[in-house]
């Protein structure tokens, strides 16, 4: 396959993946697996490009920031792994696009 046609089925999927995730219900899924992906792998890559796919898919990572309440620059930065989130501007970023994370009891 050559690189033109792959450039075009990537950028396809990614556009394909963002429309997708402007439905609140398959962003909630998206989040969900990228938390389990996390919690099972401790890395959080993949959660970063989760959340900033569905802030992309909300419009941008800006106006996430500004909904977050939380220096745009300061969330360029986590959402390119290039800090880890701490918890509150987790939960804050989380908010911002629309979620809260409640607890459920493990099951032996």
């Amino acid at each position: 396959m050559g690189n033109k046609k792959l450039l075009q089925l990537t950028a396809s999927y990614e556009d394909n993946l963002i429309e997708a995730l402007k439905d609140p219900e398959e962003a909630q899924a998206y989040l969900e697996a990228a938390l389990q992906e996390y919690e099972d792998s401790g890395q959080t890559g993949g959660l970063l490009l989760a959340l900033r796919d569905v802030a992309k898919a909300q419009g941008s990572v800006g106006e996430l920031a500004r909904r977050a309440g939380i220096n745009r620059e300061h969330l360029y930065r986590v959402l390119a792994s290039k800090s880890q989130p701490r918890l509150d501007k987790l939960l804050a970023i989380l908010s911002g696009l629309g979620f809260r994370v409640r607890l459920e009891l493990q099951h032996a």
